[in-house]
């Protein structure tokens, strides 16, 4: 926090006080020697899920690159034992949002690949469901490796660094106590723990009238079954038990991620029909 957003907070001993308070009282709990905040449901066992892969020295170097699963089995996280954004993360979801990285533009270049995030000491790479983590996951290997032993730069310029990186958990001098609060339990409490899973969380906004916070989740758990589970029993219970104004939490949905999620209902009717068709020809049959 730059020492001029301190200053302005200053001025509010009631936040500050209050702020304090939330923070101390927020649970949290150790999972594989990592912390998170205890509500997560969104976690699977860690201890079945690291996979260490050896690679033969490049030059006067060798890595070991981890891999995790996580709740998406579309998605898979890396681990090149290294930093890669050191804090905070940025997502790629085309070739042209890639552009300002060399090691995105690379690993979206293999096919199948659908989307890479940055964490600060991982990589997530998500494909499309038609491709085989067999067959994708060795380039994408090799990319990492080729990329991290030759201590590349991860962007083209610090400025593109700079714009890649979430500002949505910078706390304004314009914003209120309670969104104040809301980013602040939001990037020291929920972050860390999304990021276990390979994904992160963007504030997207806060309805004072409602009281429902809106957030969008990425990396591994964008378009994630368990994501609901996620916001409703780990995020929402966490932001409703300790800031008082929030009443609720809804995901904002990409274009594309609505599209998706229709079609999807649509099936589901659709097997829902057939089903019930199918078990009224049969008791028709049996009742002859």
């Amino acid at each position: 926090m730059s020492a001029a957003l301190k200053t302005s907070l200053s001025r509010s001993p009631l936040f500050t006080s209050r702020l304090r308070l939330v923070l101390r009282s927020v649970p949290r709990c150790q999972v594989a020697g990592k912390s998170s905040f205890a509500a997560s449901s969104h976690r699977p066992n860690l201890s079945s899920k690291v996979k260490r892969v050896s690679r033969t020295p490049l030059g006067a170097r060798s890595m070991f690159i981890q891999t995790e699963t996580t709740p998406n089995d579309d998605s898979l996280k890396f681990i090149p034992g290294v930093p890669v954004m050191g804090s905070g993360s940025a997502e790629f979801l085309d070739t042209r949002s890639a552009l300002v990285s060399p090691l995105a533009i690379r690993i979206m270049g293999i096919e199948g690949v659908r989307a890479v995030f940055y964490g600060p000491d991982f990589v997530t790479v998500s494909k499309d469901s038609e491709n085989s983590w067999a067959v994708v996951k060795p380039e994408i290997y090799s990319i990492l490796m080729e990329h991290f032993t030759s201590q590349t730069p991860l962007f083209r310029s610090e400025e593109e660094r700079e714009n890649a990186g979430p500002q949505d958990t910078k706390i304004l001098a314009t914003d209120s106590e309670t969104v104040a609060m809301i980013k602040e339990l939001l990037d020291t409490r929920v972050r860390p723990a999304i990021m276990e899973d390979g994904g992160d969380i963007e504030y997207r906004g806060f309805d004072e009238v409602s009281g429902v916070v809106q957030v969008k989740l990425k990396g591994s758990c964008r378009g994630c079954e368990s994501s609901a589970v996620t916001l409703k029993s780990g995020i929402e219970r966490m932001l409703m038990h300790y800031i008082p104004e929030v009443k609720g939490i809804e995901q904002v949905l990409d274009e594309e991620e609505r599209i998706s999620l229709s079609e999807f209902e649509k099936l589901e009717q659709k097997l829902a029909s057939k089903s019930a068709s199918k078990d009224s020809k049969m008791a028709q049959y049996m009742s002859v």
